[in-house]
């Protein structure tokens, strides 16, 4: 028998015909509702973290200030998300909070993703000795928990944002450097590498011409989910006292002062919490989307 097609899904394979592979990818990312609610959820978060001044209820919350006669307060139309224990605005630190996660991110990523992918083009390029070399320094610091050195790190330097990043990004790289490797080594063998050393092509042009082209998306999918870890792994070492010093609003800090007034003044903890948790949740259904998008593993 000849299979029946409905007229929506012959549409939609008409249409899906007449696109460029661009066009395909954002069809296939706005047809799927979770990725669409992770765009808009990480959307939300970045323009809080730059609009703290303006969307914060108390801007002064942020900083060293005290109202003891709000102390406590649960959550109500005055305050959202209630007061701490010296009466700060806890919707207003929560905002501010973004801010110095997501300057996490960025400092992190924006080091460990150009040195991971540069190591990892250069093991699977060269292959031999440097092959070698490139890759069991990478193995070895994969061995290392990653909690541990970041704990290790952050002791040793004292605990601050700047030496969060360090900590994070000692190890960050290593899966940048694996995911590069493993895309280059399967690209090497291609028709077009083998004519661009032909043409006389040198190293870095087919490095970073023609090889690092076919590995943006991977890149891209990555990123995306790897800011929702960081953003957590920033928030445990401040949760453990290893992270921003207050009274810098930073949410693991402020989970961990809420926790000690648990459960009576429960919202001290919860929203912050709560705050990480939609954080992570919008970087990871954006990353799933992307890689539904661009159809490549990670």
């Amino acid at each position: 028998m000849m299979p029946v097609v409905t007229p929506e899904i012959s549409t939609q394979h008409n249409t899906e015909r007449l696109m460029t592979s661009n066009q395909m990818a954002w069809f296939r990312f706005t047809r799927n509702p979770s990725a669409v609610i992770g765009a808009v959820m990480v959307l939300s978060v970045v323009l809080a973290a730059i609009f703290a001044p303006i969307l914060s209820p108390s801007p002064q919350s942020a900083g060293s200030f005290v109202d003891f006669a709000h102390r406590h307060h649960a959550p109500s139309i005055d305050f959202w998300f209630g007061t701490d224990n010296v009466g700060r605005d806890i919707f207003s630190r929560v905002i501010y909070g973004y801010r110095v996660s997501l300057s996490l991110v960025v400092g992190v990523l924006g080091v460990a993703v150009p040195f991971g992918v540069v190591l990892g083009l250069m093991a699977g390029y060269f292959a031999g000795r440097t092959e070698f070399v490139i890759m069991r320094f990478t193995d070895v610091m994969l061995a290392i928990p990653p909690l541990a050195m970041a704990l290790a790190i952050t002791a040793v330097l004292s605990p601050s944002l700047i030496n969060a990043m360090i900590a994070i990004t000692m190890l960050w790289w290593t899966w940048h450097t694996r995911l590069i490797y493993r895309i280059v080594k399967a690209q090497m063998s291609e028709d077009y590498i083998e004519a661009a050393k032909v043409a006389g092509a040198s190293h870095a042009h087919i490095m970073f011409k023609e090889l690092l082209p076919n590995c943006v998306s991977a890149i891209s999918v990555k990123i995306s989910l790897d800011a929702g870890f960081v953003i957590l792994f920033g928030a445990t070492l401040s949760f453990l006292g290893l992270g921003v010093h207050p009274p810098t609003p930073d949410l693991g800090t402020m989970v961990s002062t809420g926790s000690e007034y648990l459960p009576e003044f429960w919202w001290e903890a919860m929203m912050p919490g709560l705050a990480i948790l939609y954080a992570i949740l919008g970087f990871n259904l954006l990353g799933d989307g992307l890689r539904d998008m661009m159809d490549v593993e990670v």
